[in-house]
């Protein structure tokens, strides 16, 4: 039976391994996030609950399925998936009536499973536990509701509207959909699990705890639809009041049999992180704007999938599955066997590393942990098909009448494995702060003391960073006193430290505090924070000793009079931006997802700096929308210090959505595009100068309601300065320095991030093709002069009108032509050009010297 329904039994499996797929490249799929929760909650859970909620509907009812039943079932299956597959897909492109669609048929489904499990209870003998099944057909009930709530979100809406179906959505489904099925079932499951005696009160407290339920989440969602945050978190608390009134009869059976196995442990698991979840989504909701809300809600929904739904699942499963073989009790403990290989260190990496990514660690030791749950998570599978291997051979070993293997089954709760889980969980930090060990403070050292004789004193001096500023910035004493200092940071939207010497404090986050020991100090000494650009933005503190005229600055500044690095002009580029501009699509509503990262680039042949980036690139990805078009944009911060993001694009306060978020955090930007141009967004958090030249900029083009005409071919050039020192390779590559940005002297202009490389891989064209240019100068302090040597410009557009088109002015005049587009910084334009010979027409700015720094290319015409 189990090949002749083989979409029923694998497609749970197909759906966690596409989530563990997505999360591995994250970085290169857009809305992952949302894809990953949605292929565990829509696809896995969904599948799970379909297929589990009729099997213990069975059982209950003593009913049994013939071929006719079974087909339908395996037709709903079918028909859930694809239009989970259809809202996977449309969400992600923005295509409304694809994720329309998809939740209709997720509906139908799901509806037409709770019409037969009515029609089951109705035929069935009265018997005990019928309540089980009201709590399957409630919750079938609830999906489609929750579905129309979230085919709502993916039309795009308004910061409010979006809040408040966001709320709408995602509790109906968590509380509804799941959680009323998961009460349902764990009436007469938990027991089991525990293989022990259910307490006598179960029923009658399901069926007391039903109606508080409901009750509850018609309160989350009316309070939700009509924006009153504090009503939807009354009713999530009320809800959670339902479950511990339901709990009472959970707390016997696991008194008298503690969990001894992997299934019941880590269902117990996911019952305390539910609660938990609870907690932390009644507080977010009720005190959470609408932008921080939409902004901070994947961290619940780490704490909603991690911790609960793929414990439950994987606990769940790791009973039922060598269950249904039959064949007897020494099946399912041959099967179970594997289900509970490595259970403790499994179970204490998942829930360890959870907590441990919720606190405010570095993100590199974010990324090592996260990654090891993961790990820990995607070992199920593998045990998964080993344990069904070995339930299957033992049942035939049983209808052979040969022996069991094993008889008897030990705890799977081991202290060995509470310390291997430990000891991994150790190792992932360690390897996360390592790679980035400035983050947490961890390469600094005291200074030495100084020949002076000590005095016994000790000063201890209580510091606030906040504003770009320490207070107090100084502190005095006598010589051979030791000092001590207290970092506390009190800036929510940025990391802050303070070096002395050659001792450092780790980099703070808001609330944090570190203790630096400078020892017995005799001489006065200069003290800064090493984030870039704060100690410029004048952030330094000074330990003055007594008799000694000013403090000694630690190192000595740079010459900042020429250039910092050459460029290698016979090494080849590593990587070429591509110029070519994106289409413009049907789509009225864009979404993106941001990354910022900090990481090694080469910035001209044979020169490397670490750069700050959009998505990982020299230049951050090309927009592209008309008039009227809604974009959102999620801004993630993967760096180590504070970013944001600022889109000239769209006319917004810009108060909460160009705010800079720490690292860790993650903010979500909307507006909608209301006046054509080219126009560029960039990083906003201060020092500026310092995060645009270190390659956090981009452009958006905006076209006019009834789109530019068309042309042969399309590039984009974003211009640009680089600071940079003379590092040849990635490792030794170093963030940028500002106070070269204040000299004003860049070591290189550049086109799209990296200098001369469309040198290397030129720009292609036919003659008689009309080919246009976008150009943006992103500065941050130099102007453009935008030239095709060669060639020249029919048609010159600027700062969101035309100068030229077709040879055109603004005073009927024709035949005229343009050789340059001059923009300032934050300026940008096209130009469109047909070329009438071949040949090779070099690209430059027009202020020679720029030119010749790197704002240079050439245009191959075949």
């Amino acid at each position: 039976m189990r090949g002749k329904r083989g979409f029923r039994d694998y497609t749970l499996v197909l759906w966690f391994v596409a989530a563990v797929a997505v999360s591995g490249a994250h970085r290169w799929i857009p809305e992952s996030t949302w894809l990953m929760v949605h292929l565990i909650a829509l696809g896995a859970i969904t599948h799970a609950i379909m297929v589990w909620s009729a099997h213990f509907t069975a059982a209950l009812l003593k009913t049994r399925d013939d071929d006719h039943t079974r087909r339908l079932a395996d037709a709903r299956l079918v028909m859930l998936a694809v239009g989970a597959l259809l809202v996977f897909i449309g969400v992600p492109v923005a295509i409304w009536w694809l994720v329309v669609v998809g939740a209709t048929l997720v509906s139908t489904a799901v509806l037409w499973h709770g019409v037969v499990l009515v029609c089951d209870l109705r035929r069935a003998l009265p018997g005990r536990f019928r309540i089980c099944i009201r709590y399957y057909v409630a919750a079938a009930l609830c999906l489609p509701v929750g579905a129309g709530f979230g085919a709502t979100l993916a039309l795009g809406l308004d910061d409010r509207w979006h809040a408040n179906l966001l709320v709408a959505h995602s509790l109906t489904m968590l509380l509804g959909w799941v959680g009323l099925t998961v009460v349902g079932t764990l009436v007469t499951f938990w027991p089991t699990v525990l293989r022990t005696r259910m307490d006598d009160r179960a029923e009658r407290l399901a069926k007391q705890a039903l109606p508080i339920l409901l009750g509850s989440l018609a309160v989350v969602i009316a309070g939700s639809l009509t924006g009153l945050r504090l009503v939807s978190a009354v009713g999530i608390l009320g809800y959670a009041a339902g479950l511990v009134w339901f709990g009472r009869c959970l707390v016997a059976p696991a008194r008298k049999q503690p969990p001894r196995e992997f299934a019941s442990a880590s269902i117990l698991a996911g019952a305390v992180w539910a609660t938990i979840a609870l907690i932390m989504t009644a507080v977010h909701v009720a005190f959470s704007d609408d932008l921080r809300l939409a902004t901070d809600y994947p961290t619940l929904a780490a704490v909603w999938v991690v911790g609960f739904l793929l414990q439950l699942l994987t606990g769940a499963l790791s009973y039922l599955l060598p269950s249904v073989f039959g064949g007897g009790p020494r099946v399912v403990r041959a099967g179970g066997r594997y289900f509970d290989r490595f259970a403790t260190a499994r179970l204490v990496i998942i829930n360890g590393g959870l907590l441990l990514w919720l606190l405010p660690i570095p993100s590199w030791a974010k990324v090592s942990v996260s990654s090891l749950v993961l790990l820990a998570l995607v070992a199920f599978i593998p045990l998964l098909i080993l344990g069904l291997r070995a339930a299957a051979t033992e049942k035939r070993r049983a209808q052979a009448g040969e022996p069991a293997a094993e008889p008897q089954r030990t705890s799977a709760i081991t202290g060995n494995g509470f310390v291997a889980g430990i000891a991994a969980l150790a190792i992932a930090l360690t390897l996360g702060i390592g790679a980035d060990p400035s983050a947490a403070g961890l390469n600094a050292g005291a200074p030495p003391a100084t020949q002076v004789a000590p005095t016994g004193q000790t000063v201890t001096v209580e510091v606030m960073a906040h504003d770009m500023r320490f207070e107090p910035n100084r502190v005095e004493v006598n010589p051979g006193d030791r000092v001590v200092i207290k970092l506390t940071n009190h800036d929510a939207t940025n990391v802050h430290d303070l070096l002395i010497g050659s001792a450092r404090t780790p980099r703070l986050a808001m609330g944090e505090t570190a203790e630096l020991d400078l020892g017995v100090v005799g001489a006065s000494i200069e003290g800064w924070c090493t984030v870039v650009g704060h100690r410029q933005m004048g952030m330094v503190f000074d330990v003055v000793v007594a008799g000694s005229a000013q403090p000694e600055p630690t190192s000595t500044p740079a010459d900042h009079s020429g250039h910092g690095a050459t460029a290698d002009a016979s090494a080849k580029l590593s990587r070429i931006v591509d110029p070519v501009a994106p289409p413009l699509t049907a789509e009225t509503v864009h979404k993106y997802e941001f990354r910022v990262t900090e990481v090694p680039l080469e910035v001209a042949p044979g020169v490397w700096q670490r750069r700050w980036t959009f998505n990982g690139g020299p230049v951050g990805p090309t927009l592209r929308g008309r008039v009227g078009d809604a974009f959102e944009i999620t801004l993630i911060n993967d760096g180590t210090m504070g970013h944001s993001i600022d889109f000239h694009a769209g006319a917004v306060a810009p108060d909460q959505p160009m705010r800079t978020i720490a690292p860790g955090e993650r903010l979500v930007y909307r507006f909608t595009a209301e006046r054509a141009g080219v126009w560029m967004y960039h990083c906003s958090t201060m020092p500026m100068s310092a995060h645009i030249s270190a390659g956090m900029h981009g452009v958006v083009i905006i076209e006019p309601e009834g789109g530019l005409p068309k042309v042969d071919r399309e590039y984009v050039l974003v211009q640009s300065e680089v600071f940079t020192t003379n590092a040849s390779t990635a490792e030794a590559a170093v963030d940028i320095d500002p106070a070269r940005i204040a000299a004003g002297n860049p070591d290189f202009v550049v086109f799209n991030g990296v200098a001369n490389q469309y040198d290397q891989q030129m720009f292609e064209a036919k003659v008689g093709e009309k080919v246009r240019f976008f150009v943006l100068d992103a500065g941050p302090d130099r102007a453009s002069s935008f030239h095709i040597v060669g060639g020249q410009f029919d048609t010159l557009y600027r700062e969101g009108g035309y100068h030229l088109k077709d040879g055109a002015d603004a005073f009927g005049s024709s035949g005229g032509g343009a050789q340059a587009l001059a923009l300032q910084p934050a300026e940008g334009g096209f130009v469109e050009l047909t070329f009438t010979e071949p040949g090779h027409y070099p690209v430059v700015s027009h202020l020679m010297s720029d030119a010749e720094r790197g704002a240079h290319g050439i245009v191959h015409v075949s």
